[in-house]
């Protein structure tokens, strides 16, 4: 009876045949599951591929990872597609999760965040908290004074400054930018207690004790202790208060 079992001979060479016939198929699935970046110019697995939104162009992974980080670390908002020439692409955010380090995945979350509130959205005006805020329309028309939710102290909601107690709105915003912050808004409380007058030239605060309207600063300006006017120290006559 002739004996049907395989010697290590017969099958090492079917071993060898099926060998000798792999690469030409096997080379192909290759080549059908990498792709070659056009950044890196390296041949990658189609698994490493990152495809741009809203245009034809594919990219790595890796690449596409370092192209987004260095683009939020310029504070980019909406970022397009890496090829120059490219009008249409954008990268989107949601695939960009794990081929960017998380820190800066929230920092974008953040930024598009705020982009898409547009008008809608401000901020606590202490500098040590500067929280993000999103405007009520109807509340903030009726009310100035509002607590910022995250570190709960008092500014104005109209002014967006900290919360300015015996000044009003209309006088703070004659104020300029570096003298509304807490420490000078108290001394304008305080300088509107007391009735103290400014210098028209160098913005110091004057106190009249006694004597005419007429007051000279210390900057060598004479002005009308009453209304701030500019005056002539030979007039003695203000022709702002027409006194």
């Amino acid at each position: 009876e002739k004996s049907t079992e395989e010697s290590p001979r017969d099958r090492k060479g079917k071993r060898k045949l099926l060998e000798e016939d792999e690469p030409s198929g096997s080379g192909k699935r290759r080549k059908r599951n990498r792709f070659r970046c056009a950044i890196c110019m390296e041949k990658v697995q189609v698994s490493e591929q990152f495809i741009v939104s809203h245009c034809s162009h594919a990219f790595c992974n890796g690449c596409v990872g370092r192209y987004v980080a260095t683009k939020i670390g310029e504070n980019v908002e909406s970022i397009g597609c890496p090829d120059p020439e490219c009008t249409e692409g954008f990268v989107e955010i949601e695939p960009c999760r794990d081929i960017i380090p998380q820190e800066l995945f929230d920092r974008w979350s953040v930024t598009l965040c705020e982009q898409s509130l547009g008008n809608e959205k401000y901020y606590c005006p202490f500098k040590d908290c500067s929280a993000l805020l999103i405007k009520d329309n109807d509340r903030t028309v009726k009310i100035r004074d509002t607590e910022c939710p995250h570190c709960h102290r008092m500014f104005c909601a109209r002014c967006r400054v900290p919360w300015h107690d015996g000044i009003k709105c209309k006088e703070l915003r004659k104020l300029g930018d570096d003298e509304k912050g807490e420490t000078d808004l108290m001394l304008k409380k305080l300088a509107n207690k007391k009735k103290w007058q400014r210098c028209p030239s160098c913005k110091m605060y004057v106190s009249k004790i006694d004597g005419c309207l007429l007051m000279k600063c210390r900057c060598k300006q004479y002005f009308c202790y009453h209304c701030s006017a500019p005056m002539s120290k030979a007039l003695h006559y203000c022709k702002n208060c027409n006194r």
